[in-house]
């Protein structure tokens, strides 16, 4: 392989994408030659070309916008009612698109919960909302077995866990007994009862929503629920303009009431499906493990990421690349889904002076220290 010329790596990503063509269409790329219109490239971009193109991806073009046009479209539903929070939705989208839950977390007011319930209303299927509070048993949240004086038998009655979208309110409201019993159900998709083990329906999401200004009567989420939310997000204060905007849509009724469904949960789990099939270089994937290996040897960091971490940023990676028109993933699209998929994750230790580094400033130091790869494979 020739010796990598200092072009940067942006330069070399762009001019790849932008010759980049579909493998099986293109003729001149049999027997690794490289088709005539990039041999004025630099001997290394060439180099990436032929990788990128070689190795047949999964999924097509074609099918990759196809996924990105529904996805937008349920971007735009959802902002009609959450406004001016485009990176927010767009994110919520991502994680519907790789499988995982979503936790929001943010100051009291600032619509975490119409967020969700906005969401949940445009993708159809069933909804169901737990409000956490202190009292809250584990069987009002899985369901409970009663006994049948008409049959005889003991019967299970599903909670409202038995849900495609669950959207779990204050769940830090919670003791943690109760909060433990979503553990199997975010992990394994089931709910064990008596010894039994029922199916959740499908998809199986769960947007919990926790503020982080009020802690007198809360009890902290455990790193092990933490690591099964697939990213963490916010939404913060609108702009004076977006609050003008929310004052006159808002005034007679919520925009809310008028949102229809844009997809059906057949087609969400089907896109699903299609996302995880976005070609991932094998340089792309060394990348995203020497980010997570080095959360683990930070000397801020008091606990690192996870494999499961690590699975979670590549679904975002795939989700993302597939938003942006493309059946393939880049370094970019990891560095993106770095801090919103890893930071929830980490426990951090306090700097010299005694002050908790916070895990997104550590995450943005690790980027910025970790080699970003010029090839998507090697």
């Amino acid at each position: 392989m020739p010796k990598p010329r200092k072009t940067p790596p942006a330069v070399i990503l762009s001019e790849a994408k932008n010759l980049h063509e579909t493998p099986s269409r293109d003729p001149s790329l049999q027997n690794n030659k490289l088709p005539q219109q990039i041999k004025h490239l630099t001997p290394f971009t060439q180099v990436y070309f032929q990788q990128m193109t070689t190795a047949i991806p999964a999924l097509s073009q074609e099918e990759a916008q196809q996924i990105a046009q529904s996805a937008r479209q349920l971007i735009q539903t959802v902002e009609q009612v959450v406004l001016g929070k485009t990176e927010t939705v767009r994110m919520m989208v991502i994680g519907l698109l790789s499988g995982g839950h979503l936790l929001i977390e943010d100051i009291p007011g600032v619509g975490k919960t119409t967020l969700a319930r906005t969401i949940a209303r445009a993708i159809g299927g069933q909804f169901r909302r737990i409000q956490f509070t202190p009292d809250l048993l584990p069987a009002d949240v899985t369901g409970s077995v009663i006994y049948n004086q008409r049959t005889g038998q003991f019967e299970f009655h599903p909670g409202p866990i038995f849900a495609n979208i669950v959207l779990a309110d204050e769940i830090n409201r919670a003791t943690p007994k109760t909060q433990s019993a979503l553990l199997e159900a975010m992990e394994e998709r089931t709910v064990s009862a008596e010894g039994t083990t029922y199916s959740l329906p499908q998809p199986f999401l769960v947007i919990a929503t926790q503020n982080n200004i009020e802690m007198v009567g809360t009890f902290p989420l455990p790193e092990a629920q933490l690591d099964r939310f697939f990213a963490r997000v916010s939404l913060g204060y609108p702009s004076r303009e977006v609050e003008m905007r929310i004052l006159a849509t808002h005034q007679v009724e919520s925009p809310l009431s008028q949102i229809q469904p844009v997809l059906s949960p057949e087609q969400l789990i089907e896109m699903q499906k299609q996302v995880r099939r976005v070609y991932v270089g094998s340089g792309v994937r060394r990348y995203l493990v020497d980010l997570v290996q080095a959360t683990r040897h930070h000397p801020n960091i008091a606990l690192g990421a996870s494999p499961r971490a690590s699975l979670a940023l590549l679904a975002g990676a795939q989700a993302l690349a597939v938003l942006s028109d493309r059946h393939y993933v880049m370094p970019d699209d990891v560095q993106r889904m770095a801090v919103p998929v890893l930071a929830h994750r980490l426990m951090t230790r306090s700097d010299p002076t005694g002050r908790l580094v916070s895990a997104e400033t550590v995450l943005r130091e690790i980027l910025q220290q970790v080699p970003v790869p010029i090839t998507g494979d090697d």
